[in-house]
């Protein structure tokens, strides 16, 4: 069975090994976003997928063009010659040409039809969802819009994104593994459109906290701990908050408790313990350090 992978996070790496690793595959190629600075000094580095071929000295045709669309892209694709093309987080829209090579399996982090798009991950876990898991779908030209093949789902409650990331990349190694070996029995299901939902790409501002529901802040929180984190309108972040109180009502941003390590922030329903915070422009530091110097103290508001 030869397959062709497309995918770039670490999300996908856990993926490939899984393929790698199982004897009745060979995966032909791996097709990947381009290498991008990173950090200050704008360090050229590669996508997850291809380090981690680089640092396990494996030897693989790497392909990272700009754009699918050219048609370059289209015959090296099909020089692969692949019996199936796994796609996992790769960040381009495959289009049609691509799509009619061979099956395309999608593996995409959520349960569809709800939570299609860029950030289904962080969008189930700030919507306080208590299940969310993995579809495999056989692509089309929509988005997120294929027959589904297969689902893993998993219990979310507590888990902040970071490590849902990594247990839907186990669920999605697994589930990978069981589609294409099952392919030809399974009988794909037609997607519902009117039950669809739709993540948006993330944006820098959507980590205000409105500090109105301690329930709803707190699951923002474990939803953007990668990024872009949680903030107060002054921009003061917090870098480690927990759940207090789900119903009591205060005033917004009041501080109601302080102790050793940590403060109450009320909210407007419930209250938040929190550890540890950023100022703007500040490294990162105790909450009771930085009301300190802020000469806050109990009934003042954090800001």
């Amino acid at each position: 069975m030869r397959v062709l992978f497309m995918g770039t996070p670490s999300y996908a790496t856990e993926i490939l090994k899984t393929l790698l690793q199982d004897s009745e595959i060979e995966v032909v190629g791996l097709v990947t976003q381009p290498d991008k600075p990173v950090g200050r000094k704008q360090i050229l580095t590669p996508p997850d997928t291809k380090k981690y071929l680089i640092e396990n000295s494996i030897e693989m045709e790497v392909y990272q063009p700009t754009t699918l669309k050219s048609e370059e892209a289209l015959q090296m694709i099909k020089s692969f010659s692949a019996d199936f093309i796994i796609v996992a987080a790769y960040g381009q829209i495959l289009p049609k040409s691509i799509l009619d090579l061979a099956p395309c399996i999608n593996l995409h982090a959520s349960i569809l039809p709800a939570y299609r798009g860029a950030s289904p991950i962080q969008d189930a876990i700030k919507s306080q969802e208590k299940y969310s898991g993995v579809t495999s779908m056989l692509m089309d030209v929509g988005l997120d819009t294929g027959d589904i093949l297969g689902f893993s789902f998993l219990n979310i409650e507590k888990l902040n994104a970071s490590e849902l990331f990594e247990q839907l990349a186990i669920h999605a190694a697994t589930l990978t593994i069981d589609t294409l070996k099952n392919f030809e029995n399974i009988k794909p299901i037609e997607q519902s459109g009117s039950e669809a939902s739709y993540s948006k790409k993330i944006r820098k501002e959507d980590g205000l906290l409105d500090l109105i529901d301690a329930k709803s802040c707190e699951a923002k929180f474990r939803a953007f701990i990668f990024w872009p984190g949680v903030f107060l309108e002054s921009g003061l972040k917090l870098k480690e908050i927990s759940m207090e109180d789900t119903k009591s009502s205060h005033n917004i941003g009041k501080i109601l408790a302080i102790s050793d390590d940590s403060i109450v922030l009320g909210c407007q329903v419930g209250s938040l313990k929190v550890t540890r915070v950023q100022p703007p422009s500040k490294k990162e530091m105790s909450v009771v350090d930085y009301i300190r110097g802020k000469r806050l103290g109990i009934g003042d508001n954090l800001s």
